[in-house]
């Protein structure tokens, strides 16, 4: 690590990130103390407030608890067992990131109750979802890959030597799963869930089809419907607390863990478990997955899409889709561009100001969006009018908020290259600039290009920044779902709806193949060449 200050190209656009992120959220808790001490009093201390973190906290820790009994039994079977084909289960574990938590809402709602498209396929008119079990099933469904992708990569990367040692101490293959596996994917675990709670606590969408109250859900209808900005800025405020606790938790929870490899050298392929008798049950388990999460709504949007008369529904799809598009991809370069730099200084200097510029990263992504939107909302109409309800102001809050998913992949490729290249080429007389362009943005070219497909993929599904900043008449594909079904227009939501099915199916293909190759392949465990046959153990105890 490098103690001297970065240079101030780098620098710069490290502190105005920070600034980005910081201004909004010291003006939204400045406007939530904007009122009477009455009144303030009133706000905090209303009933509905505990009954809405009651809601926040159950639904985070119910979805939690059932994305777990997904991705952990999913991630094993595609990481540790004979169970084939094996891209198969990786793509059932991964797809499902594609819907957005709020098509998955309107498809599931569309394909039951009367007239629904179980109901006119089969006859069966099969319950709507709705309240706590129905926000609940919606996120589990459409949030699990977070977890499935951490525990699968974890299964695939642990040492085998780690529950060899616990057969040969006597532990069955039951208590070495429970007392040396599961201990391993701890941190695995605790990054995946960390993911799925930021995108309970944020979101709005789901629990608002659901009609479920969640302080997301609140801090909407109070800023649309019943324009109460104050108290929206103290709901906000409270999320933010909520939010906060869940990041502390997890730091805490992860302090003193260290995974060190027990075996030197190369790493060998865990051992395979045979299924034998218990596969068919296996793929009858996945297939009600695949059919729940895959299946019904997808087919439930085509089915729907069958239905659609409205021209104008049709008409406006292209535009929808090219300004989704444009915005996307502006929101990937400028996100990328601005990660550059707080990835270089947070790998290759220390100090405090290396851990500011990481951190103003995470604080935007742990942000739910609904209160980043807000807070940008009145710290726009007070200190800067005329940049809201804008294009640019649209594309700075996609690149505040989604700039932690862009500087994890650089930061990586950063740590991977030696910085002995870059001291070359200062040898060779290159200026700093200079060997940022020719030395180091070549060698980190694959994570800048992993980390703008990330942000797009993520800009594409956006709603709430979307809903709140985006300038009058610009529409999106994920706005005019949510418009279309928010009044039961389910044939007029399905083109849209299938075109964010696709596209966010189709990058998400193309991420996990980059990620493959990218992916270091184990090498083959090697037949031990023939030696003296040993001598059996001494009887007694160990």
């Amino acid at each position: 690590m490098n103690a001297r200050r970065p240079h101030p190209l780098l620098l710069l656009p490290a502190l105005l990130a920070v600034l980005g992120v910081l201004l909004p959220l010291v003006y939204l808790v400045l406007r939530a103390l904007d009122a009477e001490s009455s009144e303030l009093r009133e706000i905090v201390f209303r009933p509905r407030n505990l009954e809405l973190l009651a809601n926040t906290l159950l639904l985070t820790l119910g979805v939690l608890a059932s994305t777990t009994l997904i991705a952990l039994p999913l991630a094993y079977l595609a990481a540790r067992t004979d169970l084939r084909p094996r891209r198969l289960l990786m793509l059932l574990g991964v797809l499902p990131l594609a819907i957005p938590g709020y098509v998955g809402a309107y498809a599931l709602i569309a394909a039951s109750g009367a007239g629904g498209t179980i109901d006119a396929l089969t006859g069966i008119r099969w319950p709507g979802p709705g309240g706590y079990w129905g926000a609940l099933g919606v996120l589990t469904l459409f949030t699990f890959p977070y977890l499935f992708l951490n525990l699968h990569a974890a299964l695939r990367t642990q040492d085998p030597a780690l529950e060899d040692a616990a057969r040969l101490l006597g532990r069955t293959p039951g208590q070495t799963f429970r007392e040396v596996t599961l201990p391993y994917l701890r941190p695995a675990w605790l990054s995946g869930a960390l993911l799925i709670a930021l995108h309970v606590l944020g979101d709005f969408s789901v629990v608002s089809l659901m009609r479920f109250p969640t302080f997301s859900a609140a801090i909407y209808q109070q800023y649309t419907a019943a324009y109460d900005r104050v108290y929206s800025a103290w709901l906000a405020l409270a999320l933010l607390l909520v939010t906060g606790a869940a990041l502390l938790l997890e730091a805490r929870l992860m302090r003193g863990v260290r995974l060190s490899r027990v075996s030197p050298g190369g790493t060998r392929r865990p051992t395979v478990l045979r299924l034998g008798r218990g596969a068919p049950l296996a793929w009858a388990a996945l297939a009600v997955l695949a059919g729940a999460a895959l299946i019904v709504p997808l087919g439930t949007i085509v089915y729907w899409l069958r239905l659609e008369t409205n021209p104008f529904a049709w008409s406006s799809l292209l535009e929808a889709f090219q300004s989704a598009l444009g915005a996307a991809a502006v929101a990937a370069v400028t996100t990328t561009a601005l990660a550059f730099p707080l990835a270089y200084i947070g790998s290759r200097h220390s100090g405090p100001l290396a851990r500011l510029t990481e951190r103003a990263a995470y604080l935007g992504y742990a942000t739910p969006p609904l209160a980043f939107a807000l807070a940008l909302v009145f710290f726009t109409l007070n200190v800067v009018p005329p940049l809201y309800q804008t294009f640019p102001l649209l594309i700075i809050a996609y690149t505040l908020h989604f700039l932690a998913e862009a500087v994890g992949p650089v930061r990586t490729s950063l740590l991977k290259a030696t910085p002995r290249l870059e001291e070359a080429g200062r040898l060779l007389g290159l200026s700093a600039p200079q060997t940022l362009r020719r030395v180091t943005i070549p060698l980190v070219r694959p994570g800048l290009l992993v980390s703008a497909a990330f942000v797009f993929l993520s800009v594409l599904k956006e709603l709430p920044l979307t809903l709140l900043l985006s300038p009058i008449g610009f529409e999106t594909l994920s706005r005019n779902v949510w418009a279309y079904t928010e009044e039961a227009q389910y044939a007029s939501a399905a083109p849209y709806a299938l075109a964010l099915a696709l596209s966010g199916a189709l990058l998400t293909l193309l991420i996990l193949r980059r990620e493959d190759r990218r992916a270091p392949r184990s090498a083959p465990t090697r037949p031990a060449p023939p030696a003296a046959t040993p001598a059996p153990p001494k009887e007694g105890p160990a």
